[in-house]
């Protein structure tokens, strides 16, 4: 008879219990999309975040670096007040022209091929006109209809009509919209053609199938599908128009009719003196609104992202 003999858990052959190894210590990776995003985290602190930081806080001290809270208090004042209204009502009424234009050249491009020269072309052209502003556009406009331009003499000459009758709107504020639009319509087909592609052709028969129309598929179904991506694309033009300075300081020389143009005349004017750190403020301002449209352009654009999987 033999003796049925267990070994206790965690002991060795020899009766002896074991000794529990320490497990290797782990060398800590640094993953590689981290280090690709690097150069351009470095990019955005120096040249964004620590420029803003300096802007604005400038708007806290005055001339012998002091702080105070004037700058800020005279975001307040009539004319900064009407300043931010004229640089709104410019950025809504392009963004508004320039969603709607936009989104009818999109829906003008789905009766191309989608692979074909013709969207193709489009496409490059409005990704080169997206960005073609500034000194350039502006004398574009001057050369074309600027009160000798171009078309300004044709039109002169050959109809009778003048264009300037009423005064050299061109160089004001009025004369900022049709450049602003120049820029604006070719955004708005870069961020808006792909909700439009995004669209399937089951839909539609779908919408057929179940005793439905064209008409009513686009009322029904397209236009909610649409909605917040078209939304998202007009704050992102109202973003873009309202941040705009370079066309608006080639063509309107004098005055300071938007914000851009007040935060220039705070730093460069000969006439107002002691207030340069009022442009902090401005920018303050400026940036608070830009905020708050780009928040509502992650809500919304979260939102248009999950019909375009």
């Amino acid at each position: 008879m033999s003796l049925l003999t267990t070994t206790p858990v965690g002991a060795g052959q020899s009766g002896q219990p074991l000794r529990r190894v320490p497990p290797a210590p782990r060398v800590r990776r640094i993953r590689a999309d981290i280090l690709g995003l690097l150069p351009f985290a470095s990019y955005l602190l120096l040249f964004l975040a620590v420029p803003t930081v300096l802007a604005v806080g400038s708007g806290f001290f005055d001339s012998d670096g002091g702080f105070t809270l004037d700058n800020v208090a005279a975001l307040a004042e009539p004319v900064i007040v009407a300043t931010f209204a004229n640089s709104i009502s410019l950025s809504l009424l392009t963004a508004v022209l320039g969603a709607v234009l936009g989104a009818l050249l999109c829906y003008a491009l789905l009766g191309f091929r989608a692979d074909g020269s013709v969207r193709a072309t489009v496409a490059a052209l409005s990704g080169v006109l997206a960005q073609f502003g500034g000194v350039m556009l502006a004398f574009a406009f001057v050369a074309t209809i600027g009160l000798q331009g171009l078309v300004t003499v044709w039109l002169r000459d050959s109809w009778g009509i003048d264009i300037f009758a009423e005064g050299a709107w061109i160089y004001g504020l009025p004369g900022l919209v049709l450049p602003y639009i120049y820029f604006q319509v070719p955004l708005m087909v870069i961020t808006f053609m792909p909700a439009l592609t995004a669209l399937k052709g089951t839909w539609v028969e779908a919408t057929l199938t179940l005793g439905g129309t064209p008409a009513a598929f686009w009322r029904r179904v397209a236009l909610p599908v649409l909605a917040p991506s078209f939304l998202a694309s007009f704050l992102l033009l109202f973003a873009n128009a309202f941040s705009s300075y370079a066309t608006a300081a080639a063509l309107a020389s004098q005055g300071s009719q938007i914000v851009p143009l007040q935060i220039r005349a705070a730093l460069t004017s000969e006439t107002v003196l002691g207030r340069e750190n009022l442009a902090g403020a401005l920018a303050l301002g400026m940036i608070i609104v830009m905020g708050l449209v780009m928040w509502a352009y992650a809500v919304v654009q979260g939102r248009a992202a999950r019909w375009q999987k």
